[in-house]
């Protein structure tokens, strides 16, 4: 990890991290880095002093990336099983988890998208719902 100090076109100044100086290269030209305070996308590196990593400190960035690989795979593999084993119902889910729930429908696997408002008052109704977080299925 490298830490850089980053300044927009409006001479505002700010600090962030990047994997290495080639993944802030790949964000930079990707037009992925913006500015805190004016949202510009017209990003230099500043001067900064450089930050050693000590192989303690490597060592657990190398423990913090293992185990967010770990969680994004045991996403997608939930992911992969439930569009495998669910109806998908896309915005129609407050809709149609009623009617599995109060019966109207033959009880089945749904899933699909809700508000924080319909979220809420499905809940309200005593329907328990969990909320996945959907990774992306493709490499980045």
């Amino acid at each position: 990890m490298i830490k850089y100090n980053l300044k927009c076109k409006h001479k505002h100044e700010f600090e962030s991290w990047f994997l290495d100086s080639k993944e802030f290269e790949k964000l930079k030209s990707k037009k992925m880095i913006e500015c805190i305070f004016c949202k510009t996308k017209s990003i230099e590196k500043s001067i900064m002093a450089p930050s050693v990593l000590s192989q303690e400190q490597k060592q657990k960035n190398q423990k913090s990336i293992k185990y967010i690989k770990k969680i994004q795979k045991d996403l997608l593999k939930m992911r992969n099983f439930v569009e495998k084993n669910f109806e998908y119902v896309g915005n129609n889910f407050p809709r149609e988890v009623r009617n599995v729930y109060y019966d109207k429908r033959k009880n089945k696997n749904i899933y699909g998208k809700a508000t924080p408002e319909e979220t809420q008052e499905l809940e309200e109704e005593g329907i328990e719902l969990t909320a996945i977080p959907w990774i992306d299925n493709k490499k980045n």
